[in-house]
C-alpha cells in the first residue's frame, strides 16, 4: 500500500519523503503478493472443486481484489475518512467472501497489517480484534465441529502481526531518532569548525599585529627618526653637514631594506631573518648594534651563562621582545643607554632590557590603555604584544619602571620549555597553564 495515514506515521507500507523507503516498499509489495496469492487460491480451488455456488466465490474473490487494488492506487496523503471507508468496504467484501469459502479466512493475516498501519493504535487493535473474531466465526461457519485450533490460528496470526508491526514501528522510530541525532551532530561539527576557523583567523590577526608592530612599525619609526636627523643636518640655520646627512640617509635606506625583508618574511610566516642563519646570541647582538647605530642610544648586549640550543618559537619570542623593548626605548624613553642581557640558568632562561630613560607608571599606562584603546599606540600595545609573546611560549613578562627612574623589562621562561623541540613547545605550555589553573 502506498497510502500514508496522518495518525500512523510508520508501518509496513509507510512512505517517507518523495517515495517509499526501500524496506517499506518491499513489505508493501510482499503484502500485495500475499493478497493476490490467497485470492487466486480461493478462486482456483472453488473452480477445481466445482462446489455449490463456486461462480459466486470467483466473483467475490474478484471483488475483494478490485477493492484492494483501489486502495493500492490511492494517492499518497489521502484524507483519513476516505481510508477508513475503503477499509470498511474491503472488510465488508471480504466478509461476503468469507461466508462463501473457508479459504478466505487466511486473508485475515493480510488485513491485520493494513489495519495496524492505517489506523491509530487503539482503533487498529480494536479492528484487529473484530477481524480475528470474524475469522474465527468463518471457521465455525464452514466446520461442523468447533475446535480450539479454530481460535488458536487466527489469534496467533493476529499476535504475530501485532508484534511485527509494532516492532517495525519501534525500529523505524529509533532509526529516525538516530538520523536526527546524526544531523544535529553534523550541524554541531559545522558550527565547531566555523568557531575554530574564526578563532584561527583572530589568532592569526593577533600574530600579524605583533609581527608588524615589532618589526615593520619599529623599523619605520627608526627610518623616520633617521630622516628627521638627516633633515636637521641639512638645515642652513644650524649648518649643513652633508657627510652626516649622507650617513643618516644610508642608515635609513638600510633600515628600509631590512624592513622589506621582514615584510616578506611575515607574509611567508617564516622565522626572523636574524635567526635564519645564526644563533639567538648573534641575532641579539646585531639587534643591539643596529639599534645603537640608528637611535644614537648606547645599547650593549650581555650574555650570562652558556646559551643552550633553544626551540625556534622561544628564540623568535625572545628576539621579538628585545626588538619591541628597544623600539619603545628609542621612541618614548629619552634614554642615553640600554642594556640587553640574556641569562641562561639551569631552571630558567631570562631576557632583561634595561634603560636609563624617563620611565613611566606601568599601572597608569595599562589602565589608560584599557579605558581608551587608541592610546595603545603610545606604548600600551607594544607591552601587551611582548606579554602575549612571552605567554605563547610559557614565559612570564614583568615590567618595572618609575617616573624618572628608567625602565626594566624582564621575561622568564622555564628551561624545560625553552630547550624543548619545536613540536613539543605548545604541549608543554598547555601543561604549564593547566597546572597554573
Amino acid at each position: 500500500m502506498t497510502h500514508v495515514d496522518a495518525h500512523q506515521p510508520s508501518g509496513p507500507a509507510h512512505s517517507s519523503g518523495p517515495g517509499p523507503a526501500p524496506v517499506a516498499s518491499a513489505l508493501a509489495w510482499g503484502l500485495h503478493l500475499l493478497v493476490v496469492t490467497l485470492l487466486v487460491i480461493a478462486a482456483g480451488r472453488s473452480v477445481i472443486d466445482q462446489g455449490p455456488g463456486w461462480p459466486w466465490v470467483v466473483v467475490g474473490a474478484s471483488s475483494v481484489g478490485v477493492v484492494y487494488a483501489l486502495g493500492a492506487r490511492m494517492p499518497v496523503g489521502l484524507s483519513t475518512p476516505w481510508v477508513r471507508w475503503w477499509l470498511a468496504l474491503l472488510l465488508g467484501t471480504w466478509g461476503v467472501l468469507l461466508a462463501l469459502t473457508p479459504d478466505a479466512i487466511y486473508l485475515a493475516f493480510a488485513w491485520f497489517f493494513l489495519l495496524l498501519h492505517h489506523l491509530p493504535r487503539p482503533a487498529g487493535l480494536a479492528a484487529v480484534s473484530l477481524t480475528t473474531a470474524a475469522a474465527i466465526a468463518g471457521f465455525a461457519w464452514h466446520r461442523e465441529t468447533f475446535t480450539a485450533a479454530m481460535v488458536i490460528g487466527p489469534v496467533l496470526g493476529a499476535a504475530v502481526a501485532i508484534a511485527t508491526v509494532f516492532g517495525y514501528q519501534a525500529l523505524r522510530a529509533e532509526s529516525e531518532q538516530r538520523r536526527r541525532l546524526i544531523l544535529e551532530l553534523d550541524c554541531t561539527r559545522a558550527e565547531l569548525a566555523t568557531v575554530q576557523h574564526r578563532s584561527g583567523v583572530l589568532d592569526e590577526r593577533e600574530r600579524l599585529a605583533r609581527e608588524i608592530h615589532d618589526t615593520l612599525a619599529q623599523g619605520l619609526s627608526s627610518i623616520q627618526l633617521l630622516l628627521r636627523a638627516a633633515g636637521r643636518s641639512l638645515d642652513p640655520e644650524r649648518g649643513v653637514d652633508l657627510v652626516r646627512a649622507a650617513g643618516l640617509v644610508e642608515q635609513a635606506r638600510q633600515a628600509a631594506q631590512d624592513n622589506l625583508v621582514e615584510a616578506r618574511r611575515v607574509v611567508r610566516a617564516l622565522a626572523p631573518a636574524d635567526l635564519e642563519e645564526s644563533t639567538l646570541t648573534a641575532a641579539l647582538e646585531r639587534v643591539c648594534d643596529t639599534a645603537s647605530a640608528r637611535t644614537g642610544i648606547a645599547v650593549t648586549f650581555h650574555l650570562v651563562g652558556q646559551a643552550p640550543d633553544l626551540a625556534t618559537p622561544v628564540e623568535v619570542a625572545l628576539l621579538r621582545i628585545a626588538q619591541g623593548a628597544l623600539g619603545n626605548t628609542a621612541q618614548h624613553s629619552g634614554a642615553s643607554r640600554a642594556d640587553v642581557t640574556l641569562t641562561c640558568m639551569d631552571a630558567e632562561v631570562t631576557l632583561d632590557v634595561v634603560d636609563d630613560g624617563r620611565g613611566f607608571d606601568p599601572p597608569s599606562l595599562f589602565r589608560d590603555h584599557a579605558e581608551e584603546s587608541g592610546r595603545g599606540a603610545t606604548g600600551g600595545f607594544g607591552l601587551r604584544s611582548m606579554r602575549s609573546r612571552a605567554a605563547d611560549v610559557g614565559g612570564v613578562l614583568s615590567v618595572e619602571s618609575r617616573v624618572g627612574g628608567g625602565t626594566a623589562i624582564s621575561v622568564r621562561i622555564d628551561t624545560e620549555v625553552a630547550s624543548a623541540t619545536d613540536d613539543t613547545v605548545t604541549s608543554l605550555v598547555e601543561q604549564i597553564r593547566a597546572r597554573a589553573r
